[in-house]
C-alpha cells in the first residue's frame, strides 16, 4: 500500500501527490487498518507488488516495514527518510511528469522496471515480464543484451537493489 499524502476530495483523486514522502506500507500492521476516503486524511494507494511501488518512486515505510526500510536505507547509502525522500523526489519527476532514466541493459538488476515498446516490464535475471494495471504480469519475454533501457525505477532504488535490497516481485498472474 502506498501513501502520497491527502490527494483526494470526496472519492475523486485531485492531485498526484501532496508530499515528498511517498512511502510503501504493509497492508496490515499490528491490527491497524488504513483510513480510506476520510476527508483531510492521507489517501491509500494500492500496488500490485513492491517492484511496482519502487518504480512509482515510493520507498519502504520506516514504521510498519522497519526491517525493509533499514535494509533499503543501508543499501541506498543514505542517512534517513528526509534524505531518501528528497533524492527520490528529484529522481521520479520531470516537472509533473514521470522522469525516465537511461541505463545499459547489462547493468539492470532484477526488480527494476523499464519501458519497452510502450509497455512497462519488470526486469528478471534472465528476461523481462510485461505488466499492466488491468491484468498484472504477462508472460516472460527476452531481455535485450545491448543498448540502453528506458528505466522507470528511480536511480536511488536501482542502486539499492544492485547493492542487495531484496525487492518483492509477485508471481506471474497468468
Amino acid at each position: 500500500m502506498g501513501n502520497r499524502g491527502c490527494i483526494h476530495r470526496d472519492r475523486e483523486i485531485v492531485r498526484a501527490w501532496n508530499s515528498r514522502h511517498w512511502i510503501a506500507c504493509a497492508l496490515e500492521f499490528k491490527g491497524w487498518v488504513a483510513p480510506k476516503w476520510v476527508p483531510g486524511r492521507w489517501t491509500a494507494l494500492f500496488f500490485y507488488d513492491e517492484a511496482v511501488a519502487l518504480a512509482a518512486g515510493h520507498r519502504p515505510c520506516a514504521l510498519c516495514r522497519r526491517e525493509d526500510y533499514n535494509a533499503y536505507r543501508s543499501a541506498a547509502e543514505l542517512r534517513g527518510a528526509a534524505e531518501i525522500d528528497a533524492r527520490l523526489h528529484a529522481e521520479r519527476l520531470d516537472g509533473r511528469a514521470k522522469r525516465i532514466h537511461k541505463l545499459p541493459w547489462s547493468e539492470l538488476p532484477a526488480g527494476t522496471f523499464v519501458e519497452m515498446r510502450g509497455t512497462a516490464h519488470v526486469v528478471l535475471d534472465d528476461g523481462l515480464r510485461p505488466w499492466s494495471a488491468q491484468s498484472g504480469y504477462g508472460s516472460d519475454v527476452a531481455r535485450p543484451s545491448r543498448g540502453d533501457a528506458c528505466v522507470l525505477t528511480p536511480p536511488t532504488s536501482v542502486r539499492a537493489i544492485e547493492r542487495g535490497y531484496r525487492v518483492h516481485i509477485a508471481r506471474n498472474s497468468r
